[in-house]
């Protein structure tokens, strides 16, 4: 399977435009399946056949993974399927739909309004590094921001005048996004008051600096982020999804459209974005309960 494998890698790159991230995660699914089926003498359309991925899916539940990986797995072995169905490798129809292995899917994880303000005010924003983390826990959660596009951002990603980001989603997507006024603030302070003292002469034009003056790493503020809601008292397990999870909650609880949700977020289909609305509806249901006379 490593040919195929290595052919659907380029294509990948080369004709979807895929990010380095996301072919790392293929690679990696892809080439944990190859070698369970070398295991089990599986010829390629078994490997990518129901019995074959059924069997797959069983030997990762019995190593313990989460469900939510091995639904990983196998969307990324349906990809290769339907890529070698598309290249004549594959007879069509040959590999099952993934949704037959799937779990239905949990509500994502959001942080209220009170603890997204207690995690907000842990940076020590008189430091050029608390001021820094403060500003990307804002921005982040303001727009609602993926990690690997926040620290991806670009000085002239960021209008401060109009009081937008430019950010380049998955495929290179681009999209702009709002930010209010309290991001809008704290990103004007880092940008005057503490990336000039991290800023370095061969630093490169990125938006977030670390103190090398070198651009931020994706776990590097996640590591930042986990030390702020331990600070914070949050007990729950804070990533730094969970921002962007807790922006698409807080908005439809205010009453934003969902269209209007799935353009920010940058999502390309509006199935993505429903099941938000699974969340907006138990808040909805949560308060009728709470003040309707005859709940």
């Amino acid at each position: 399977m490593r040919e195929q494998i290595a052919q659907f890698l380029y294509y990948l790159r080369v004709e979807r435009g895929a990010s380095a991230h996301t072919q790392d995660a293929y690679r990696r699914d892809l080439h944990q399946l190859a070698e369970f089926s070398r295991k089990r003498g599986y010829a390629l359309t078994q490997a990518l056949g129901e019995d074959g991925l059924l069997a797959f899916a069983q030997h990762l539940r019995q190593r313990g993974l989460a469900e939510t990986s091995i639904e990983r797995k196998l969307c990324a072995a349906r990809a290769l399927a339907r890529f070698l169905q598309k290249e004549g490798v594959l007879p069509e129809q040959s590999a099952p739909s993934v949704s037959a292995f799937r779990l239905p899917r949990r509500l994502p994880h959001a942080l209220s309004q009170e603890e997204v303000a207690r995690l907000l005010e842990q940076p020590d924003s008189r430091t050029p590094l608390g001021l820094r983390d403060r500003a990307m826990l804002e921005l982040a959660y303001a727009a609602g921001l993926r990690v690997s596009e926040l620290v991806g951002l670009r000085l002239q990603d960021v209008d401060l005048q109009e009081g937008f980001v430019r950010v380049f989603g998955k495929r290179s997507k681009e999209r702009w996004v709002p930010f209010g006024e309290s991001a809008h603030r704290t990103v004007q302070d880092y940008l005057y008051r503490a990336r000039p003292q991290l800023q370095r002469a061969r630093s490169e034009d990125y938006l977030f600096l670390s103190e090398r003056g070198t651009p931020l790493s994706r776990t590097q503020f996640w590591l930042r982020l986990k030390e702020y809601a331990r600070r914070a008292g949050i007990t729950r397990p804070v990533s730094p999804h969970t921002l962007r999870h807790s922006f698409a909650v807080h908005l439809l609880q205010g009453g934003a459209d969902l269209r209007a949700v799935q353009e920010m977020l940058g999502h390309a289909s509006i199935n993505t974005t429903q099941i938000y609305t699974r969340v907006h509806i138990d808040h909805l249901r949560e308060v009728y309960t709470k003040h309707h006379p005859r709940a």
